[in-house]
């Protein structure tokens, strides 16, 4: 993908509450840059908004020329001269009529004071919390300052320069009013840039960049200006310390960085001494440089790595040229880029800005700024919270602020490119907050549901919604409207939390609704505590199928167990006979259901003939033996009826000889066909029955050598 595609690709945005997203391609353009070659997006590492605050309203009557950002304030200067104090959400807590043309240039110490020059010859020193101010009047344009870092504590030194070409070194005398002035350097054109770090000053005129050792006074390194750019009137130079020890100087199109040795002949890396200063103790390498295919608005640290304000040149016949030309003025300009790289080049993320009035502005109309910051970045890309730096994009009508994009922008910019698992998995280690493990957990669940993975979506619920009985709720109900309950119902929690009585009966409910489901309606019903529920309405929701095709033997089971639960015994008692179910006999104990038996003498004798014939015996007064005898006569269901009266008669006889005996003739047959060897006992003992009888039974049944 070219540079200039994968510019297009990356555009950052400001929503409705001024923070940044991410633009999409439009349809034609990604149907144009499909392909083999496509690789995947990289995730961004800035996120930006716009600051907010007072800057409109200062930005819509003046417009923005210079900024300077400390660890307590951002001090903004304007064309108009007035430098402006805001705090971090761009609220004006302070306003210094410091110039009376445009403020060129802003430099701070750590304590309370602030530099400013401008246009107008005047270098002024403001106390950040008092009205204190010192002006220093020059005749010709001030372009750069730098306040000795130590300013408060090194009698008030500081530096300057701008178009008369010197760059000045005042400092406060010690036993009179008024400031020395040493001319550290002239005659090299003008001052275009300057910035102090510990003992190290550095400065770019017309020739290149110096540095000057300002604990010796001596000069260690003079950088010449690259070649081929335009004069720094229209592409200004850009210095800036990434630490105590190493400048970044970005020019035109050329990046140097300049490590600042002392005690080593060799540069960093094992790179060799490239520029010194032979009457310096003190020696530069240049460790890394690059040409970029820009124009360079301001550069600054980002780590190990280079933060870059780029301003992109047009293009003629497929190259980028660097012309003083600028079609701006037409309304033509592109957009400014902020390009995150390596000292290679190596350019990690993109982002083009919609800066407001872009299409007219120059190369030098934009300034970038950066706050201090001692963090540093973790193994995972992360700075701790406070650590973070903060980068201020200026151009004359907007202030756009980029930081890093913590793990919360990280999970975000998962789930929008639909990795719900990795967002998942970044929210469970433990980067963020808690919080957002709903908002994951739902997204991840409704990605789940779009894509009908239902079984899987169930699976991840108690990982997802843990102890919120309102989100478990929600899902059932969900799940529910989808008839895909049956999926969902074996996660269902029935403690910690415990969910409405609602929420567990729309879940039995559903499944009474399919054949496929009824086995899981029974074990549910078994493993959840009846107190969960009221069994009422799905027992309402089974009863109607109790005669129809769709009654299966785990519906019926699960309403007998409904019917449990409903102290209905009778009614369950029905269904336990009919599905043979061996418990039935402690069941009827344990109810005192014998009253209930009178229609399920046959159920329960082809259950357990001995156990039931002992029951039936054992309430004879509650069922008599007629009702027993002529239930198992008319028995439809396929069975031996007539041993099982044989087994009933006979326990009856011996327990009471003359309780059955209007079937004592009936009894004669059974004993020849099941026990001949009980007839003649019977015969001698009964008197029920009739002599004909024994002699036809005889003579049929051939059971003369029983008698």
């Amino acid at each position: 993908m070219s540079s200039a595609a994968r510019r297009a690709s990356h555009p950052a945005l400001v929503n409705g509450d001024g923070e940044y997203g991410r633009e999409e391609e439009d349809e034609e353009d990604e149907e144009g840059e499909e392909g083999e070659g496509d690789e995947p997006e990289e995730e961004p590492r800035l996120k930006y908004q716009r600051l907010g605050g007072s800057v409109p309203a200062i930005l819509s009557t003046d417009a923005a020329a210079a900024i300077a950002v400390t660890d307590r304030a951002v001090l903004l200067g304007t064309h108009d001269g007035t430098l402006h104090i805001l705090d971090f959400q761009g609220n004006q807590s302070k306003e210094i009529k410091a110039h009376t043309a445009t403020i060129n240039d802003i430099s701070f110490e750590d304590r309370e004071y602030i530099g400013s020059c401008s246009d107008d010859g005047t270098v002024v020193i403001s106390n950040l919390f008092t009205d204190e101010k010192l002006k220093f009047e020059y005749h010709r344009p001030m372009k750069a300052i730098a306040l000795d870092p130590q300013y408060s504590r090194s009698n008030n030194r500081f530096a300057t320069g701008g178009l008369a070409g010197q760059v000045l070194v005042l400092t406060k005398k010690s036993w009179v009013s008024g400031y020395n002035k040493k001319v550290l350097r002239e005659g090299e054109g003008p001052i275009h840039s300057m910035k102090w770090r510990t003992d190290l000053l550095a400065w770019a005129n017309d020739a290149g960049v110096k540095v000057h050792d300002m604990k010796t006074d001596r000069g260690i390194a003079f950088i010449e200006k690259p070649k081929g750019i335009p004069r720094p009137e229209v592409l200004l130079p850009h210095l800036v310390w990434q630490d105590d020890t190493v400048l970044v100087i970005g020019w035109g199109t050329s990046v140097k960085v300049a490590a600042i040795r002392t005690d080593s002949s060799q540069g960093l890396n094992g790179m060799q001494r490239s520029i010194s200063a032979a009457s310096s103790e003190k020696y530069v390498d240049i460790v890394g440089s690059f040409q970029t295919g820009y124009h360079i608005s301001g550069i600054a640290p980002f780590g190990d790595l280079l933060v870059m304000l780029a301003y992109i040149p047009e293009e003629d016949d497929g190259d980028k040229k660097i012309s003083t030309s600028v079609s701006s003025r037409q309304g033509t300009a592109q957009r400014p880029e902020i390009h995150l790289v390596s000292w290679k080049n190596d350019v990690l993320t993109t982002d083009a800005l919609p800066i407001h009035g872009y299409e007219h502005y120059k190369a030098k109309d934009y300034t970038l700024a950066h706050a201090p910051f001692s963090g540093s970045s973790n193994a995972g890309g992360q700075w701790a919270a406070g650590d973070e730096p903060l980068y201020y994009i200026v151009s004359p009508k907007d202030i756009v602020v980029a930081k890093p994009r913590d793990t919360e922008d990280h999970i975000a910019w998962l789930l929008q490119h639909g990795w719900h698992e990795k967002a998942l998995a970044a929210v469970e280690a433990g980067q963020g907050r808690t919080e957002l493990l709903d908002e994951v957990g739902t997204r991840y669940l409704d990605h789940l549901i779009i894509e009908r993975k239902y079984a899987e979506a169930a699976q991840l619920c108690p990982k997802l919604l843990r102890g919120s009985p309102s989100a478990w709720e929600r899902w059932v109900f969900h799940f529910a409207h989808l008839r895909q309950l049956p999926v969902l119902i074996p996660y269902i929690p029935i403690e910690n939390p415990q969910l409405s009585d609602t929420a567990y009966e729309v879940a039995l409910v559903a499944l009474t609704t399919n054949a496929s489901f009824h086995e899981l309606l029974l074990t549910t019903i078994k493993s959840w505590p009846p107190t969960l529920y009221s069994a009422s309405p799905v027992i309402s929701a089974i009863e109607p199928q109790l005669n129809s095709s769709s009654m299966t033997n785990s519906l019926k089971e699960a309403l007998a167990e409904l019917y449990v639960i409903n102290s209905q015994y009778e009614k369950a008692l029905s269904l336990f006979a009919e599905l043979l179910k061996p418990e039935v006999f402690e069941f009827i104990e344990k109810h005192s259901l014998h009253d209930a038996i009178h229609d399920k003498v046959v159920n329960l004798m082809l259950l357990d003939c001995k156990r039931a014939v002992h029951l039936l015996i054992q309430h004879r007064d509650i069922i008599p033996p007629y009702e027993v005898v002529e239930q198992l006569l008319h028995a439809s269901k396929s069975c031996d009826k007539k041993y099982l009266l044989h087994q009933y008669l006979h326990a009856l006889f011996e327990v009471d000889i003359h309780a059955g005996k209007d079937y004592h003739d009936m009894q004669l047959e059974l004993y020849a066909d099941y026990e001949p060897r009980m007839l003649l006992p019977f015969l001698r003992t009964s008197q029920h029955y009739r002599l004909d009888k024994v002699l036809v039974l005889i003579l049929k049944k051939n059971v003369i050598h029983s008698l």
